[in-house]
Order: structure tokens, then C-alpha cells, then sequence
């Protein structure tokens, strides 16, 4: 068997190709629960989200198994460059960390990212010495300007943020996949464990989800079965699918039978 790339990012390697998050959960417990069953090494935070005054007990921050897991503060809720550079700065003011979603969107129904505005973020936080992972379109250009900018990773969305959509443009995703020297996380829009190893059979290097867990009518369970989703779609990836044919094909041997 051939033994799988280790998944790197910026020089620090991850047993987990699965990125899970904090919001939307029915409870802070429940969220703890599916960290734990989804085998996840990152978890994303909105920091524009966090309660600063809550008591240390009932802190989102203190659910969170930061021995297991690294912190990955997100720039959900902005809409600009300036806005979005400001919250990676006071996540890091607050000791949160210097990794961090990058996500500016450009529109409050669809929740697609605003990409010229994203790259000029990526830009300035690189330079300030953060390592930008960024969410944005499925466009090919997009990722190689993010790329050239000093990003660490690619994060091209499957459907619009929270639509349980699944991947809606596989041919966008390997382009983007062929094309990156980085590694590429699909992120937004998985719904279902079967939309999570779609994009791994792909050839994506990771995942980031939390609406399909979170939103889920059992959480822990689809989380659990999303830490399978990502191994057996990355395993199918490796192992290499059959050919599609328009017709059938025999499993066994044509020759050789008993007359």
C-alpha cells in the first residue's frame, strides 16, 4: 500500500484532515462531544462572536480541549479588508493565536466571499507575520493570487456557506486542486457525510465543516461519521477509482468456462 503525504500546514503536521468549528451547536456540551468523536486537531472561532465577559466556566474558549486542538480564530461577519485584518490583530491581542480563517464576504444572502477584498487582507496579514488560511470561490485565479500572496492553504467553498449543498463544481475544485502548491482545504457547503468524501476523493487535502455537524439532528454522530467520510474518501483518492463505462463489465473471467 502507498503510504499518504503527511497533511502540513506551514511546517506543522496533522494526523486529522478534518477542521471542525464552534457555532450553531444546541450546547456548549454537545460541541465539546463532537470535537471529540470528529478526531479534529482545529478548531475555528469567531472571534466577532466571542462573549468576553462570560464567566471562565461558562466560556465558549473553555470547551474547548486546547492540549488536543489548535485554535483557528475566523473573521466571520466582515465585510472589508480593514475589518477583517482588525480581528485577526485583537484575536491576537487576546492570545487566541496568529493562525486564522480569513473570511471577508461580499454579499449577506448568498455569503460568497468578497475575493478583491480577501486578497488585499491576505496581503497585509502575511506581511504582519499571521498564517491566513482563507475561504474563498471556487476560481482558480483567485487561489494562485492567494497563494502569491503568502497564504499557507487554499479554501475554496463546495456550495455557499451553511446550504448543505455538497460540492457543486467538481471541475472548478480540480482545477484549483492540479494548480495549487498549497494545500487545499474545501470549505463551506458539505452537508452529509457522503458530500465530505466526494471532496476528498477529489483530491482535497482537508476539509472544514460546522453547519452539517452542528445543524445535524444527532450532532455527535455525524461528526463521528464525518471523521470516517474524510479517511475513506482520502483512502479512495489514493487507491484510484475504475474508469466509468457505458456498459457493463463481468467481475469474473470471461475465459476459461465450464461448457
Amino acid at each position: 500500500m502507498s503510504q499518504d503525504k503527511p497533511f502540513t500546514i506551514a511546517g506543522v503536521t496533522f494526523t486529522s484532515r478534518l477542521i471542525i468549528g464552534t457555532g450553531k451547536y444546541p450546547s456548549l456540551d454537545v460541541m465539546r462531544a463532537c470535537h471529540e468523536a470528529s478526531g479534529a486537531e482545529m478548531v475555528t472561532v469567531a472571534v466577532r462572536r466571542l462573549d468576553l465577559n462570560a464567566p471562565k466556566e461558562q466560556s465558549l474558549l473553555s470547551f474547548i480541549d486546547t492540549t488536543r486542538m489548535r485554535l483557528l480564530p475566523n473573521t466571520a461577519g466582515c465585510y472589508t479588508a480593514d475589518d477583517a485584518v482588525r480581528t485577526c490583530h485583537l484575536a491576537a491581542e487576546l492570545g487566541l493565536s496568529k493562525w486564522v480563517k480569513l473570511e471577508v464576504l461580499g454579499d449577506e444572502k448568498t455569503l460568497f466571499p468578497d475575493v478583491e477584498e480577501t486578497v488585499k487582507a491576505a496581503r497585509r496579514l502575511v506581511k504582519d507575520g499571521f498564517t491566513v488560511l482563507p475561504y474563498t470561490s471556487d476560481d482558480v485565479i483567485v487561489a494562485r493570487k492567494l497563494e502569491d500572496a503568502g497564504c499557507a492553504v487554499v479554501m475554496p467553498l463546495a456550495a455557499p456557506i451553511g446550504s448543505g449543498l455538497g460540492v457543486r463544481n467538481p471541475h472548478n475544485l480540480r482545477l484549483i486542486i492540479e494548480a495549487a502548491k498549497v494545500p487545499v482545504i474545501v470549505d463551506a457547503g458539505v452537508g452529509t457525510a457522503s458530500d465530505a468524501a466526494i471532496a476528498m476523493e477529489l483530491g482535497c487535502d482537508g476539509l472544514l465543516l460546522n453547519t452539517a455537524i452542528a445543524g445535524a439532528r444527532e450532532p455527535v454522530r455525524m461528526a463521528r461519521a464525518m471523521k470516517l467520510a474524510v479517511e475513506a474518501g482520502r483512502d479512495a483518492f489514493l487507491a484510484g477509482r475504475i474508469p466509468m463505462k457505458a456498459y457493463g463489465s463481468a467481475s469474473s473471467p470471461v475465459t476459461g468456462l465450464v461448457q
